[in-house]
């Protein structure tokens, strides 16, 4: 590990001196992707400086206690030895989570897909609740929301959304949302006071770059009609709306919240994208839906990932049996908690996969 480690320095003290060079700055798109490699390399390498400033600690606190015979000496250098120690033991753990394999797409932006699932139109408002407290999270994180195809019912519910959330490290954190969300509430629909149990699923997927999928326009569909359902005074006056089908795949996208026909494509062209990117990789990435299952649970649409029982105010995540006691401020965005204890989970996975 630390021959790694001294490796990893030496590139990013090259890289430091590169970035710096008239000449490479002078070609951005170099400088860009040595600067992009320079951060990533960058918190590695000041955990490392520690480390090794604590290792010559430990050395300094060994030599005075071979050497001095000074009682107080003696004394502060037993303390200075425990205390580098501790910390070396510390700063292993971490440099160990830092060298894990990154996934690819946790810097990425997300596209998310909320869709209501048994329970009729309860089902329907606990989606727009899930819609809400993701809108939420993000504005908590300075992330922004883009929405892309919004199917709500006369009460407010949603029946099916596609929405952007662009910021950094937005995949990385929202990535354990996949999966089935189920409420146990009693419904505003309902007469007798009964807790009725409904569910929503939701989908997270990467956006895909122009390097990560390749699309042939000749492979699709596109079909434009005019837009329903709530909206402006656009709505049902002009063909707005816009469907994408990719044929090889059957992969259909929608889009019409946008005024304007080529704003709904641009938008439509990018789920299709990050939904063939997904395609592709769970179809012929062995390693990748091995990969999937391993971040705490496979993130399978179906997979019953998290429960938010109102009556006794919590929220329980299935996948590392933990339950929260604010459900209310869950629901407002506060999910940094179980998002945490989700990465904490993985990494602990990923080492003891690697120790073995």
């Amino acid at each position: 590990m630390f021959a790694r480690l001294q490796s990893m320095k030496e590139r990013f003290e090259e890289l430091t001196k590169e970035i710096g060079d008239p000449s490479v700055i002078a070609d951005q798109a170099k400088w860009q992707k040595l600067c992009k490699e320079h951060s990533q390399l960058e918190e590695i390498v000041e955990k490392y400086d520690q480390y090794q400033a604590k290792q010559q600690d430990l050395e300094e606190a060994k030599e005075i206690l071979a050497t001095e015979k000074d009682p107080e000496l003696l004394e502060l250098a037993k303390e200075q030895l425990s205390d580098a120690q501790k910390s070396m033991d510390e700063l292993s753990e971490e440099l160990k989570v830092l060298l894990l394999p990154k996934d690819p797409n946790d810097d990425k932006n997300v596209i998310m897909e909320i869709r209501a699932g048994t329970g009729g139109e309860e089902a329907s408002l606990f989606g727009y609740d899930l819609l809400r407290m993701y809108m939420r999270f993000a504005e908590r994180q300075h992330w922004k929301v883009e929405e892309i195809d919004m199917n709500y019912t006369d009460l407010g519910g949603v029946k099916e959304c596609v929405f952007m959330i662009s910021g950094k490290g937005a995949y990385s954190k929202l990535k354990f949302e996949s999966g089935a969300h189920r409420v146990q509430r009693v419904p505003e629909t309902e007469s007798q006071g009964r807790i009725h149990t409904s569910a929503a699923t939701v989908a997270v997927l990467p956006e895909a770059e122009d390097v990560d999928v390749e699309l042939n326009m000749n492979d699709v569909k596109v079909d434009t009609y005019r837009a329903g359902g709530a909206g402006g005074q656009y709505v049902n006056r002009t063909d707005s709306a816009v469907r994408m089908t990719h044929i090889p795949t059957g992969i259909v996208v929608t889009c019409q919240d946008e005024k304007s026909q080529l704003k709904n494509k641009e938008k439509a062209i990018k789920v299709l994208k990050s939904r063939l990117l997904d395609y592709y990789q769970s179809q012929a990435n062995a390693e990748y839906a091995a990969s999937r299952k391993s971040q705490v649970g496979s993130g399978d649409r179906s997979e019953r990932i998290r429960t938010y029982n109102f009556p006794q105010g919590r929220v329980t995540d299935h996948r590392i049996n933990m339950t929260l006691y604010n459900l209310e401020a869950f629901l407002d965005g506060d999910m940094m908690q179980i998002i945490d204890a989700l990465r904490l989970a993985e990494q602990t996975a990923l080492l003891a996969g690697e120790k073995q």
